[in-house]
């Protein structure tokens, strides 16, 4: 007879929960969400609310993601929208672009939140002590722009003097967004999500177009070898697994939003990140820096909504 062998022993803290059920390709997030509460999602959304989990790693649809979130881990005290927010594997300068996705319509409050969040972000995972925040426009003029970006400038210049979250710099054009003259950069998620797949498809076009002509002669291969240590090292460099893909702010806990088609590696890092920001809370972080700048969201009669943390 033989004996099945034992179930592997699981690392202390780590608890598998039987979710059946993917709502990821769902066209309607919420109504999925509410109609399946046995959806992956939905029970590890529910495990941050009750404590159980300090953070949330999701690699399905951002809208399930954020839905579910929204509705179990809910928004922090005084937040108008989460964001999801990137940072750019840029060589030697690497930038944080936030919304890429969460939001498509915005409000001028909104990016200026978007802001504190970046910065919030820059500080506690990537170590910029004193963030440069870029407004994305089509000019570096106050007065250019969507009347969105316009007075998104002018609130952001007008705080400026009162800032120590972050240095505002004014806006920024698409060619600036990898020229590393900001460290994080604020827009809507319309045309967040544009530029960031955009790039991603620029990024792998060049590659392959670099594998390519590597391999298209003799020589060619030669020169290939020659500088196949120098060319893994830039790969590495640019490699958006890195960084463990988007984060969701604004929500009481934090969520890192990692690419589904990532590999191992990537999902690794996105766990990795997501540890790193529950253990320096970075959720705290921005809700402290959002009081003492009066970018809290109001109650009517101008009372700020502070926060319950």
């Amino acid at each position: 007879m033989r004996i099945p062998p034992a179930p592997p022993t699981l690392p202390e803290g780590v608890e598998v929960v039987d979710a059946p059920v993917s709502i990821a390709k769902a066209k309607d997030p919420v109504r999925a969400m509410r109609s399946a509460p046995g959806a992956s999602i939905v029970m590890a959304c529910r495990a941050v609310a009750e404590g159980r989990a300090q953070a949330l790693v999701c690699a399905g649809g951002t809208g399930a993601a954020l839905a579910a979130g929204l509705f179990n881990i809910k928004r922090a005290k005084g937040i108008y929208r989460p964001a999801l927010a990137i940072p750019l594997p840029v060589p030697h300068s690497p930038v944080t672009l936030l919304d890429v996705g969460a939001n498509a319509e915005c409000r001028r409050e909104h990016i200026v939140q978007f802001a504190f969040m970046g910065a919030a972000l820059a500080r506690v995972v990537l170590g910029v002590e004193h963030p440069r925040i870029g407004l994305l426009s089509n000019g570096e003029e106050p007065a250019r722009g969507s009347a969105l970006v316009v007075e998104s400038h002018a609130e952001l210049a007008r705080r400026a003097g009162d800032l120590s979250a972050f240095e505002f710099i004014g806006n920024v054009e698409g060619d600036d967004v990898v020229g590393g003259v900001a460290d994080v950069i604020v827009t809507d998620g319309f045309t967040g999500n544009v530029a960031l797949k955009l790039m991603e498809a620029v990024s792998q076009t060049m590659l392959g177009a670099v594998r390519e002509a590597a391999m298209s002669s003799a020589r060619a291969k030669l020169g290939g070898a020659l500088l196949r240590g120098a060319l893994r090292g830039f790969r590495e460099e640019i490699d958006p697994e890195a960084n463990g893909g988007a984060y969701l702010l604004g929500l009481r806990n934090l969520g890192v939003v990692p690419h589904g088609r990532f590999s191992r590696h990537g999902f690794a890092n996105a766990i990795l990140r997501a540890e790193q920001g529950a253990r320096e809370d970075i959720v705290g972080q921005t809700q402290v820096a959002l009081e003492r700048a009066g970018a809290l969201r109001q109650r009517a009669g101008g009372v700020p909504i502070r926060s319950g943390r």
